[in-house]
């Protein structure tokens, strides 16, 4: 759902596709298979979100909300990928402001950066995590081979 119509000249639902498809064919899921809620909002309701659902009263560039909790107890252990009966992974919300000021600071493309917070919402529908070192690790690999696959330079460096 494009709730602010800045994210529409961006190709979000695009976008949002490719990356979405590209990180579950990373992990060996067949896309066909799953749903993903998106929303393309802007910094007030992302931030009206993060207060509600993370107590944070403030904007951010993405938010998950998994349907299942999948994170693992070991830390940097893989999640455990969704069964045969699961169709529907979860929602994410995307703020075009924050979004774009993060890829003006960092001198890239906002298609790349919108890529990167795609993948990485995705990853967090799926049960990775950024919290524990050994998590974040994992999750950071994932996103810089994900984001290799669709020739995408390294978010991190």
């Amino acid at each position: 759902m494009i709730e602010d119509s800045r994210w529409t000249a961006t190709g979000l639902t695009t976008l949002a596709a490719r990356a979405g498809d590209a990180a579950l064919v990373h992990l060996g899921l067949d896309p066909a298979r799953f749903g993903i809620a998106l929303l393309g909002c802007d910094d007030a309701r992302i931030a009206a979100l993060n207060a509600a659902f993370r107590g944070q009263e403030q904007a951010t560039n993405v938010l998950s909300w998994p349907l299942r909790d999948r994170a693992p107890e070991r830390e940097g252990a893989r999640p455990a990928l969704p069964g045969a009966e699961e169709c529907e992974l979860g929602d994410i919300a995307l703020a075009f402001d924050t979004c774009t000021a993060e890829a003006r600071a960092a001198g890239r493309a906002l298609s790349d950066h919108v890529t990167h917070l795609v993948v990485h919402g995705v990853l967090h529908l799926l049960g990775y995590d950024h919290l524990r070192d050994g998590d974040a690790e994992l999750m950071e690999r994932l996103e810089r081979e994900i984001l290799g696959t669709l020739g995408i330079d390294d978010p991190y460096e």
